[in-house]
C-alpha cells in the first residue's frame, strides 16, 4: 500500500480520535460509532498497517463481526477485550464477514469460530485462492519462487523473499462456511447488509453496504490516505488493476454518509476519495509506460527500480520489494493489455521482458 500526502485534502476526517492515535503512532481507543456498532482496532505485529479496524454490529440475538483480525495471541487478546469494553463476549457472534481473504482480516476468524460456533463468511473467489497446486509449503514455495524469478528477481533475492514469506500462516488460513457473491443480502436479526464485490485488492474483495444508515465498510478497497496495493502474483489471473479500476466506478454514486475503512481512520466524501485513487493509477500508468519506453526489454524487476516509491529502491527491504514488483507488474499488464506496450514471455534462459509497442 502507498501512502499520499495529498489525500486528507480529499475527504472529510470524522474518526478524528482515530486520526489523532494515527498521527501519534498508537492503537485508536475502541468507539461506539453509532448505536448498535463499535470499532474495534486489532494490533497486526510488526507491520507499518499497525492495526486493523474490526467492526462489531450488534444482533437481537448476538453480534456480527466485520473482519476479524490477525492471528497472534496479541490480537485475540485485543478482540476480545475489545469486545468485553462493548459488554460483550466473542461467544456472542454469531457471523463473521470478512471483506477478503488476507490474513490480517481473515486470519483470526478460525478461533472466533471455534470459540462462538459463527459462521465465516468471504466471497467465493477469495475462497479459491489457496487451490490444490498450492496447498503444501513445498508446493507454494516451488511456485512462487518461480514466478519471481520468472519477473526479473534474482535467485538467490527470491530464495531469501520466499523464506521470509510467513506461507505457513497463508496456508493454515480458516475456511469459509458461506460463500458471499456480488449483491447478495445478508439478513441476519436487526441487521440487512448487501454485498459489493469490489476486486483488485484481492479477486473477492467485498464491501459490505447498509443501506438504512448510509454506511460503507470498505475493507481496504478504499482507505482515507493509503492507495491499496494492486498487484498481479503468483495466483493472479487476468487484470487485477483494470479489476480494480473498474470497482471504484462501480461505488461512485453510491448513498453513503460515512465510510468505515479496515485501516486508519473513518471518513466521508466516497466519490473525492474514489477519483483521487484513480487520478493516482492513472499518473502512475503513464510513468510505468515511460519507463518501459525508456528500457525496452527490462524485467518488471528492473522497472520496478526505475519507478518512484516512497522512499528510494536502494532502501527498500525485501518485503518491500516484492510488493513494488508485484505492482509493478499489474500496471504493465494493464498497459499490454492496453496494446501500449508488448509482453515478451520467459525462456529457459530470459525472464518476462517488457517493450514498447
Amino acid at each position: 500500500m502507498t501512502a499520499d500526502a495529498t489525500a486528507d485534502a480529499t475527504v472529510e476526517i470524522t474518526g478524528t480520535v482515530q486520526w489523532r492515535a494515527w498521527q501519534d503512532g498508537v492503537l485508536p481507543p475502541v468507539e461506539r460509532v453509532r448505536d448498535g456498532l463499535w470499532s474495534l482496532p486489532v494490533p497486526i505485529p510488526d507491520n507499518p498497517l499497525r492495526y486493523v479496524l474490526v467492526y462489531a454490529l450488534e444482533l437481537r440475538d448476538g453480534l456480527a463481526l466485520i473482519d476479524a483480525g490477525w492471528d497472534a495471541d496479541i490480537s485475540w487478546q485485543a478482540l476480545n477485550d475489545g469486545l468485553a469494553s462493548t459488554g460483550h463476549d466473542v461467544r456472542d457472534v454469531r457471523a463473521v464477514l470478512v471483506t477478503h481473504h488476507h490474513a490480517d482480516h481473515l486470519g483470526l476468524a478460525g478461533r472466533v469460530r471455534e470459540a462462538s460456533g459463527a459462521y465465516v463468511a468471504l466471497h467465493e473467489l477469495d475462497a479459491r485462492t489457496a487451490g490444490p497446486e498450492l496447498d503444501t509449503y513445498d508446493k507454494w514455495r516451488r511456485g512462487y519462487v518461480g514466478h519471481l524469478t520468472r519477473h526479473g528477481m534474482p535467485a538467490s533475492d527470491a530464495d531469501a523473499t520466499a523464506d521470509a514469506v510467513d506461507a505457513d500462516r497463508m496456508l493454515r488460513a480458516p475456511r469459509p462456511d458461506v460463500l458471499l457473491q456480488d449483491g447478495e443480502r445478508i439478513r441476519l436479526p436487526g441487521l440487512d447488509l448487501r454485498v459489493v464485490w469490489t476486486p483488485g485488492h484481492s479477486p473477492g474483495h467485498s464491501c459490505f453496504h447498509w443501506p438504512d444508515r448510509q454506511l460503507l465498510f470498505s475493507g481496504d478497497h478504499v482507505l482515507p490516505r493509503i492507495t491499496p496495493s494492486i498487484g498481479y502474483l503468483l495466483q493472479s489471473a487476468g487484470d487485477p488493476l483494470a479489476d480494480f479500476l473498474r470497482s471504484l466506478d462501480k461505488l461512485t454514486g453510491y448513498d453513503v454518509a460515512e465510510v468505515l475503512p479496515a485501516h486508519e481512520y473513518r471518513f466521508r466524501q466516497l466519490d473525492q476519495r474514489l477519483a483521487h485513487i484513480a487520478r493516482h493509477h492513472t499518473e502512475r500508468l503513464a510513468e510505468t509506460l515511460a519507463a518501459v519506453t525508456a528500457h525496452p526489454g527490462a524485467t518488471a524487476w528492473e522497472l520496478a527500480a526505475h519507478l518512484k516509491w516512497s522512499r528510494s529502491w536502494a532502501q527498500f527491504g525485501r518485503r518491500q520489494r516484492r510488493f513494488a514488483l508485484a505492482e509493478t507488474l499489474a500496471h504493465l499488464k494493464l498497459l499490454s493489455n492496453r496494446g501500449e506496450i508488448a509482453e515478451h514471455p520467459a525462456t529457459p534462459e530470459q525472464p518476462v521482458t517488457w517493450t514498447p509497442a
